[in-house]
């Protein structure tokens, strides 16, 4: 009986120390489960990083680098067309556009207006994009969009996204849309 107590004491001592271990980890690794889930990265405005905007002016210029002292080394002239802000420094964006040309725009140029360009990389190809009534594949078709159209979004629930084309409206599948992320949703 008394060589039964030691081992029951150490035992009991290595269970303690096992429990005590698991309680101080489990705090630990939930935390990082959290900051996995939460992984949202922002940047010095507080929004966050990548992000999704359109050009508030038709005639925008694209530098090399955050001043108006770097060469511009783009121009567009479509106000509406998005963009994808992946990086700020003071009050100037750097900006994604859906060809993959990076460069530097002034915030005063960008707008927070969701917008989207309809499958790009269908872009001269023959491709008929549909624009649904509802969101759903079985739904009537309102009208085909041509790969490259730019249009306003109003919504995303993570599958789906409304927009209007040259003033018609409906569904369009969110994977055929470059401005919103998938799984992303929008609300007006």
């Amino acid at each position: 009986m008394p060589a039964i107590a030691p081992f029951r004491s150490v035992l009991v001592a290595f269970a303690l120390t096992v429990i005590g271990a698991a309680m101080i980890a489990a705090p630990a690794t939930t935390k990082a489960q959290a900051n996995t889930e939460s992984n949202v990265k922002t940047g010095p405005s507080g929004l966050p990083l990548p992000r999704f905007v359109s050009l508030k002016s038709g005639r925008v210029n694209m530098r090399v680098g955050p001043g108006i002292s770097y060469a511009v080394n783009w121009m567009y002239l479509k106000s509406g067309l998005p963009v994808e802000i992946i990086q700020e420094y003071d009050n100037w964006r750097r900006v994604r556009d859906a060809e993959g040309a990076e460069g530097w725009i002034n915030q005063a140029l960008l707008s927070g207006r969701r917008t989207g360009i309809a499958a790009p990389w269908f872009k001269g190809k023959q491709a008929a994009i549909e624009l649904f009534a509802t969101p759903q594949k079985e739904a009537r078709p309102v009208v085909q969009v041509e790969p490259g159209a730019i249009g306003s979004i109003k919504a995303c629930n993570g599958d789906w996204c409304e927009m209007e084309f040259a003033g018609y409206s409906g569904w369009i599948n969110q994977s055929l849309v470059w401005g919103a992320y998938p799984g992303e949703t929008v609300k007006e």
